[in-house]
């Protein structure tokens, strides 16, 4: 979440018709966790600034659909949420998703590739 390609990515998603960004409720708590990891070094004003775009921008969808995911339940969530609201892309930067890519035909990518391939193009 360091950096300025997140920001820039969902700067891009919040700007540009066509895109958003779905969770569900779950995914708050878990954004909220990951955010206050010490290992990042966010500061506390950053990490303000992303609890604020996290719950202005994001679209929360019912999640009705049970994925059984080898890699943990944990990341079933974030697949079952992008089955479920037939989501073009998933983006994150954890590689345990990628062996859920040819079970799925939402596109799995890293915050920077989906820069470089969508967000870069468009401008």
């Amino acid at each position: 979440m360091k950096g300025r390609k997140p920001r820039e990515v969902i700067q891009f998603i919040v700007d540009t018709q066509g895109f958003e960004w779905i969770v569900f409720e779950e995914f708050l708590a878990e954004y909220t966790e990951v955010l206050s990891r010490s290992k990042l070094k966010l500061t506390d004003e950053i990490k303000e600034e992303w609890f604020e775009i996290i719950n202005t921008v994001t679209a929360i969808i019912d999640v009705d659909v049970e994925i059984d995911f080898p890699k943990g339940q944990k990341d079933a969530k974030f697949i079952a949420c992008a089955l479920a609201s037939k989501a073009n892309f998933l983006i994150t930067g954890d590689r345990d998703f990628t062996e859920a890519q040819t079970s799925m035909d939402t596109t799995i990518i890293s915050v920077s590739l989906f820069k470089k391939l969508v967000c870069d193009l468009r401008e």
